[in-house]
């Protein structure tokens, strides 16, 4: 679900005066390893367009970076599409979304619009992401349910890289195939039960994998499961309601839009609950003008 009110803005300039590549985030220069990150990709655009040039980028997201709400995937998938028509490649939808995901797994389903999966194809660096369905076919809100705004100690990456640490993963590997055809049939056939059933399995277990691998990561904070408890509790009084975690503290809170004002206030009320972001279903990354 590609979330429309929550954005990556980016621009990208390669510059024959810079003597090496620029990176500015949410106003604040970035060295280090956001830096390098930032730097490989373009290394990557570089040999694509056969450009010779250090970039100046400047990005902003108007919500929480590194907090567990998928900044590295907004931002990757930003980062493509201004990089690419920078350095003057012409790339389609899906060609931007197997170049994000050089920057970000997930960055490849930042770039198509509405509903979308992650296809698997049988060579590995030709893996992108295709929308299944448009913004409007499912009217459904996330409200993510902040706790914790601080950057997270460790990311995403370092966490992949002992995935497989964890008894676990290995099982949540093989059943993947599964619950992304219940997944995918949920959202075609607009079935919430289903889709909340899966969405939460699914959770679930990539947590389980974190708390299970060696050294052992455990995102959750009170506040955290003080908010799942209350989406089951909901769900069983009969409301449409379900929840999704990344690898963070802060929960992603998934309703019909209809109930999202009811639910966005329910949430306020959770002790350790500092602020709740609306965001509806959006659409693909695009040029501004």
């Amino acid at each position: 679900m590609n979330l429309g009110n929550l954005q990556t803005r980016t621009q990208v300039t390669f510059d024959p005066t810079l003597t090496s590549d620029q990176f500015c985030l949410d106003g604040q220069s970035a060295s280090g390893p956001a830096l390098q990150r930032v730097k490989s990709f373009l290394d990557v655009i570089r040999k694509m367009a056969d450009v010779g040039l250090f970039a100046r980028v400047v990005s902003e997201n108007n919500f929480p970076s590194g907090a567990g709400i998928a900044s590295s995937a907004s931002g990757f998938a930003a980062l493509a599409l201004a990089a690419s028509q920078a350095a003057g490649l012409a790339l389609d939808e899906y060609e931007i979304s197997r170049l994000a995901r050089r920057g970000s797994g997930s960055a490849c389903r930042s770039v198509p619009g509405g509903f979308v999966e992650w296809r698997v194809d049988s060579c590995d660096p030709d893996s992108g992401a295709v929308s299944i369905a448009p913004p409007e076919h499912w009217p459904l809100s996330d409200c993510v349910t902040l706790v914790n705004r601080a950057h997270k100690e460790i990311g995403s990456t370092e966490g992949h890289a002992i995935a497989y640490t964890s008894p676990i993963q290995a099982a949540r590997v093989a059943n993947a195939p599964q619950r992304l055809d219940i997944c995918r049939q949920a959202i075609l056939h607009r079935d919430f039960k289903a889709l909340a059933d899966v969405m939460e399995l699914d959770s679930n277990l990539m947590h389980a994998v974190m708390m299970t691998s060696t050294p052992r990561l455990l995102y959750w904070e009170p506040s955290t499961l003080a908010v799942i408890q209350a989406v089951i509790e909901w769900r069983k009084s009969g409301l449409p309601v379900c929840y999704t975690i990344d690898a963070g503290p802060n929960v992603h809170v998934i309703c019909p839009q209809t109930q999202e004002m009811k639910i966005s206030e329910r949430l306020g009320r959770i002790p350790g609950v500092k602020e709740v972001l609306i965001a509806h279903t959006g659409g693909p990354a695009r040029v501004l003008p």
